[in-house]
């Protein structure tokens, strides 16, 4: 029998905070938990107001917060369904496969080409080195769908780096298992349109907004271990970070 998504969800009477607001923030909780999956259909307004002993204004006010966020949409003859649980990324040294296994989603990942190649004079003057390097493209996503194209540059010494590792895992998570641990890395975080390809792999219109970055990676000898340059949807994607004065 399936779990119900909302079962969680408990109102407090006595709390200062309004009904509406704490049944919204429970419900986009279950959302970017993965409880209430994209797609999933919710109870109508009378429905979800005899459940949880609310009046009806009280539950539209709540629905709407979560439509206006884009977590939900409301389609007459269908009614309100789940369409988006947005991935949220600290900007720290981890991996966007070890972010969303914590956020209790489940990764998918289509490796695109793996080679070895000789590298371009740009990576010859990251990597200090002219030694071959792993290069590969992958398409990671979510059961969702697809969320990022991810190209990365990667030392030729690091054997365990292969095609079917990482369709498995993480590439952080076969850079652990290879003995490297990661130390400090430099990121570099933009936007810009979707290329028609890139649009037909992430199911989006060319030009459609994406949020852009390239990661250098070093391992706590202070080695470059891996160049990554990555393309994010921007509509269920950003990283958040905290700013503190001098």
């Amino acid at each position: 029998m399936t779990r119900d998504p909302l079962a969680d969800i408990r109102l407090d009477r006595s709390s200062p905070v309004p009904l509406y607001y704490q049944m919204a923030t429970q419900i986009e909780e279950a959302i970017r938990s993965g409880r209430l999956a994209v797609g999933s259909r919710l109870d109508n307004e009378i429905g979800l107001a005899n459940r949880f002993a609310l009046s009806r204004p009280t539950v539209r006010r709540a629905i709407a917060e979560l439509v206006d966020d884009g977590l939900l949409v409301r389609q007459r003859g269908v009614g309100t369904r789940v369409v988006s649980a947005d991935i949220v990324r600290s900007v720290e040294l981890t991996s966007l496969y070890d972010d969303l296994v914590a956020g209790g989603q489940a990764p998918t990942t289509k490796v695109l080409d793996f080679e070895r190649v000789v590298p371009p004079p740009d990576l010859v003057a990251e990597f200090g080195s002219e030694e071959p390097l792993w290069a590969f493209t992958r398409l990671r996503g979510t059961d969702a769908g697809p969320l990022a194209i991810m190209r990365n540059w990667v030392r030729g010494g690091v054997s365990r780096v292969t095609a079917a590792r990482l369709e498995a895992g993480g590439l952080y998570e076969v850079l652990r298992t290879s003995g490297i641990e990661l130390h400090i890395a430099r990121a570099t975080i933009g936007a810009r349109g979707a290329s028609e390809d890139e649009a037909g792999l992430l199911g989006v219109d060319v030009g459609f907004a994406c949020v852009t970055m390239r990661r250098l990676a070093f391992d706590t000898s202070g080695r470059l271990v891996e160049v990554g340059d990555h393309l994010y949807r921007g509509d269920v994607y950003h990283f958040t970070t905290t700013v503190v004065g001098r």
